[in-house]
């Protein structure tokens, strides 16, 4: 079964995006904030990574900069989950090594659009 690592420190956010994927047949693991994400890839990297921009601790550009970084931290699917709507912080995080980007809120349609095109589904 394929892996997804949902970083994002509301509660809410993290709860719909695990019914949508594991709907969509992926074992779920979450985090709430960059740092917390970073201790779960260290002990198991996952193979997709949701994740928030926003967050406490390590936000999401922090966490996506060090997860590169890291022994095997270039194989996982990052796919950016934001309110940002900033183009240019957009081409930042793609620039850093995101994979692609979602903005909230979405639904099942649209993450399941945007794992089709990165080859996810």
């Amino acid at each position: 079964m394929r892996t997804c690592l949902v970083v994002d420190d509301s509660s809410v956010i993290r709860k719909v995006a695990r019914r949508i994927l594991e709907d969509l047949a992926f074992r779920i693991d979450e985090a709430e904030d960059g740092e917390k994400a970073l201790e779960k890839c260290r002990e198991d990297m996952p193979e997709v990574i949701l994740l928030d921009w926003n967050m406490p601790v390590m936000d999401g550009f922090e966490f996506l900069q060090a997860l590169r970084r890291e022994p095997g931290g270039d194989k996982p699917t990052v796919v950016f989950c934001t309110t940002e709507n900033d183009v240019g912080q957009i081409a930042r995080a793609m620039h850093a090594g995101a994979n692609e980007y979602i903005m909230k809120p979405f639904d099942r349609e649209i993450v399941e659009s945007k794992f089709q095109q990165v080859g996810l589904l």
